[in-house]
């Protein structure tokens, strides 16, 4: 009798091993079957009771492999001599980790408005996690993402920025538009390849089940059975974020992500992310959660430099309040009218600004 399994989404040379030592493992511990590997097709013929066994514990080598991206020869003799996953030996849950990287890497909910992030997901389709740099708030979702496209919950990941100029011209960048763009999505990538191996990655990214690219190019489509991640959502204008959120169809999951304080745009009263979440928050299947420097997980210095800059900010808040109140009273003393300013009380009549124009 002759079967073939089809290995998908498989890197033959990190599944097989270099001069195929991991499948010439195989064949040694199945002596009864034959084994034969072309390409990401494995080839077996014996007798019927010896292949549906082999299938059986050959299915705990694969379950292993996409669940922790790598497969030593410690881990085929375990599972094959004694037929026991070890994701059930090991008692791990979905709810203790998110998913497992590249050489098994567990990437784990670290803070707790990360696995507020984990939480809210599973609960609502349409996510706004807000929060200073370096708080994992991209990571978590792509995290998230891949999982999802793991457990076959959705067909494709969708990934985009707005490419906004921060402080720079995208036109005087070499190459082509997609060269001039690819610098922007590239943290995106870094993301993706510590969960994904390179081959699968590069296959995944040639065959349009992950996308990156940048919100321009999001217009007019219907992102549906998609795990959908916008970030540096801060970026984007009023309109343009109202044009990302109406491409949702059926059975997608939107994450938008962001850092109010660094706004590149020209304006920073246009920014969409702003005015979203202010707008959408009381809607039901929407949540919105605050990251904040105690989730910040870099060097520790971050912290400290998240720190610095938002007390910088509310000094100069301050200021400019004290600044913008004692300009509306010297126009209210001139007879300008401003309606935003209210004078206080003056118990001495003498030190009314005013006093000159009610006598005349």
């Amino acid at each position: 009798m002759e079967k073939q399994i089809f290995l998908e989404g498989i890197d033959p040379l990190e599944f097989f091993g270099i001069n195929n030592m991991k499948i010439n493992l195989i064949k040694t511990l199945f002596p009864k079957i034959n084994i034969t590997a072309r390409g990401n097709i494995l080839y077996i013929q014996g007798d019927e009771k010896e292949l549906s066994n082999f299938e059986k514990k050959f299915t705990l080598l694969l379950d292993h492999y996409f669940q922790f991206n790598v497969l030593t020869e410690e881990i085929i003799l375990q599972i094959l001599s004694t037929g026991i996953s070890t994701l059930d030996e090991n008692g791990v849950t979905e709810k203790d980790i998110i998913l497992f990287g590249n050489s098994g890497k567990p990437v784990r909910a670290r803070t707790p408005n990360q696995r507020n992030l984990v939480e809210e997901s599973a609960k609502n389709d349409l996510i706004f996690a807000i929060g200073p740099a370096g708080t994992g708030k991209t990571y978590t979702a792509i995290a998230l993402a891949v999982r999802a496209l793991k457990n076959r919950e959705i067909k494709k990941i969708i990934l985009s920025r707005p490419a906004v100029e921060a402080g720079e011209n995208l036109g005087f960048l070499p190459g082509d538009l997609k060269e001039k763009i690819d610098p922007y999505l590239q943290p995106l990538y870094d993301a993706l390849q510590d969960m994904i191996p390179a081959r699968k990655l590069e296959d995944f990214l040639k065959d349009d089940i992950i996308q990156i690219a940048p919100l321009a190019f999001m217009r007019g489509r219907t992102l549906s059975n998609a795990f959908v991640i916008l970030d540096e959502a801060q970026n984007t204008t009023i309109n343009q974020l109202k044009m990302f959120l109406t491409r949702m169809g059926l059975n997608a999951k939107f994450v938008i992500t962001g850092d109010v304080t660094q706004i590149d745009l020209p304006n920073r009263s246009n920014s969409g992310l702003i005015f979203a979440m202010k707008l959408l928050k009381h809607i039901e299947g929407i949540s919105v959660i605050q990251f904040n420097k105690n989730d910040i997980v870099r060097h520790r210095l971050v912290r400290d430099i998240v720190e610095a800059y938002e007390k910088y900010y509310e000094e100069q808040a301050e200021i400019k309040g004290k600044e913008k109140y004692s300009d509306r009273r010297k126009n209210y003393a001139k007879g300008e009218d401003d309606h935003d300013y209210r004078p206080p009380k003056i118990e001495d009549e003498e030190e009314r600004p005013d006093k000159g124009q009610d006598q005349q």
